[in-house]
């Protein structure tokens, strides 16, 4: 069974500040990071690391994915059906303050590239039972999922970033959503909380599985009248940039493999908590024998 992650590849600049900026205000950052970014990016690197089949299908400007075609080469991502096309590739301005937590600011660049043409190629290549993986930082979202639906595969959506963009594609063709508190109250439009927050998903699209990421107080899956709860794992957290995209590779790298969802929770939970713990985004991945063996977590 193989699996497709069709989404964005950025550059992040990672500007360490004590705090986010304010309107009209100069602040001097702590250091400069760069690294290879982008939620499609970062999901093929989780998804690969999680030992899954995984391709990448995305656009890249001409003069500057060398680094983004080596990372993902480097973690085991198959990349011959990322395109090359003329202008720059995508990046992120991303502000991270000193309890960890980000800001961050997307120029869609070659993400923004994706045509109907491409989709219909690479697509081609898939075929009924394959997963496909998609988020909300590339063009023609709606067509993917179209032509996704038409072949049999099976959707994953991340509804990241959240705009009214999304209510406007075919949800219900969507297999697995997966999402945060803020993505689902405003997919559902309802201010509902946690568990509630989860039936009421569940409600707007019966046939769908739903894992609603909570953070540091865990997470919720659910399936028509089955639902499970994980709990999270005390850790000291240093940049959160990847984790949600590390929890989705392992969870979905895991449910390709056949585990059960219990297992592909506990997995995609342990992996995200590792993640925290460092900087960066695909670099804070860790590999799945790591996540295996770390024994030093302990739940919250």
């Amino acid at each position: 069974m193989k699996v497709l992650s069709f989404g964005s590849l950025n550059i992040d600049y990672v500007y360490s500040v004590e705090h986010f900026m304010k309107p009209g205000e100069t602040q001097a950052s702590h250091s400069l990071d760069i690294f290879c970014g982008g939620k499609g990016l970062n999901q093929s690197i989780a998804l690969s690391r999680s030992k899954a089949q995984v391709y990448h299908a995305g656009a890249v400007g001409e003069s500057d994915s060398a680094m983004l075609i080596n990372a993902l080469e480097s973690a085991g991502v198959n990349t011959k059906y990322i395109k090359r096309v003329k202008g720059n590739s995508g990046h992120a301005i991303i502000q991270k303050d000193i309890t960890g937590q980000n800001s961050i600011l997307l120029f869609g660049g070659a993400n923004q590239q994706i045509s109907v043409e491409y989709i219909k190629e690479v697509l081609s290549n898939f075929e009924n039972g394959d997963f496909i993986i998609l988020q909300n930082e590339i063009s023609c979202i709606k067509e993917i999922m179209e032509e996704a639906y038409v072949r049999g595969l099976k959707i994953v959506f991340n509804p990241s970033p959240m705009n009214s963009e999304v209510l406007k594609y075919p949800l219900n063709n969507v297999e697995y959503f997966i999402l945060n508190e803020v993505e689902a109250r405003e997919i559902i439009e309802s201010e509902e909380d946690g568990e509630e927050l989860i039936k009421a998903v569940a409600n707007k699209f019966p046939n769908a599985k739903i894992i609603l990421t909570l953070g540091e107080k865990g997470a919720f899956y659910r399936f028509k009248d089955i639902q499970l709860k994980h709990n999270s794992y005390s850790v000291e957290v240093t940049d959160t940039t990847a984790a949600g995209d590390t929890f989705l590779g392992y969870f979905i790298g895991s449910i390709a493999k056949e585990y059960g969802v219990e297992e592909a929770l506990e997995l995609a939970s342990k992996a995200a908590a590792i993640s925290v713990t460092r900087l960066g985004a695909s670099t804070s991945i860790p590999e799945l024998d790591e996540v295996i063996n770390n024994k030093f977590i302990e739940k919250a």
